[in-house]
């Protein structure tokens, strides 16, 4: 496993490299994962009210891409990654950071495939400028988000300050693995993030 610096997502290992056989496993993935940019530190998000807090995200829509899906929190693992989803189908958002629809960027992260076939985000870098993301809170109310943009990048050079760090207006992030997927290391080589705003 890569230290966290590297920012790897090897969460999205174990999955069939494109255009192989999908293996008949219904395995979940580990625990946890070193995650892209884990920040490493949570103290910037304790000054936020509890009277001001929103809803914890319970579920993830996005209708253009058939993406309907619950969502957990996910931590802080004692390596200093962070945790991935239990399940290939399950969201994660990372509980550590703002809760989506509150000033900052929310991080949500999922699995792009498995052993036994395509997970939820495998369909994420389908995702254009104008996307419409829901979130659905545990008071039964949806935040908006529309996507401004979805960018890939190298494991080793992921932009740990623009998703983690403090933002002036409430943002999501949405983080998969893509890229060649490495035969010899079992790993896809890139991160692929979706950046988001909330809409009025």
């Amino acid at each position: 496993m890569a230290t966290v610096a590297l920012g790897l997502l090897s969460g999205c290992s174990g999955g069939t490299a494109p255009g192989e056989p999908v293996a008949r496993s219904s395995d979940p993935p580990p625990a946890t994962a070193a995650l892209p940019g884990s920040p490493g530190r949570t103290s910037q998000f304790t000054s936020v009210r509890d009277v001001d807090r929103k809803a914890v995200p319970v579920r993830l829509r996005i209708p253009a891409l058939g993406i309907d899906a619950p969502v957990g929190p996910v931590g802080t693992a004692p390596d200093g990654s962070v945790e991935v989803p239990q399940r290939w189908q399950d969201v994660g958002w990372y509980d550590a950071g703002p809760r989506p629809g509150e000033q900052g960027p929310a991080v949500l992260l999922g699995h792009v495939d498995s052993k036994a076939g395509p997970a939820v985000f495998v369909r994420l870098t389908e995702a254009s400028p104008g996307t419409v993301i829901e979130v659905v809170g545990g008071d039964g109310g949806t935040t908006r988000f529309r996507v401004e943009r979805v960018q890939s990048y190298p494991k080793t050079r992921f932009p740990t300050d623009a998703v983690y760090l403090p933002a002036l207006r409430p943002e999501l992030r949405l983080v998969t693995c893509g890229g060649e997927f490495d035969r010899g290391t079992g790993h896809y080589r890139d991160n692929v993030v979706v950046y988001a705003s909330q809409l009025p």
